[in-house]
């Protein structure tokens, strides 16, 4: 499912025009993002958590030519799925 399918699900769901629903989604991203990047994280009950875990510079290999590269240390997001998410597939 992309983005477009997912503004058409939530706008069928709650009776909405795909606008609005986009501007919903949208919001909900930024919102994320912007907590995300001040290391806060995103906890919605039953569904999940959004957060950022630190990963180390590392040396990896050019696989053309077998060269080492330093890969820099970087943020990355994370999500863990929360128990009812977990639940609803099983």
């Amino acid at each position: 499912m992309n983005k477009t399918e997912v503004i058409e699900a939530i706008a069928k769901e709650v009776d909405v025009t795909k606008v609005t629903a986009a501007a919903c989604l949208d919001a909900f991203i930024n919102i994320v993002t912007k907590v995300l990047k001040k290391k806060g994280d995103v906890r919605l009950v039953g569904f999940g958590t959004f957060t950022t875990a630190k990963r180390k510079a590392t040396t990896g290999r050019n696989p053309q030519t077998g060269a080492a590269i330093k890969i820099p240390a970087s943020t990355q997001p994370k999500f863990k799925a929360g128990k009812a998410l977990k639940d609803a597939l099983n």
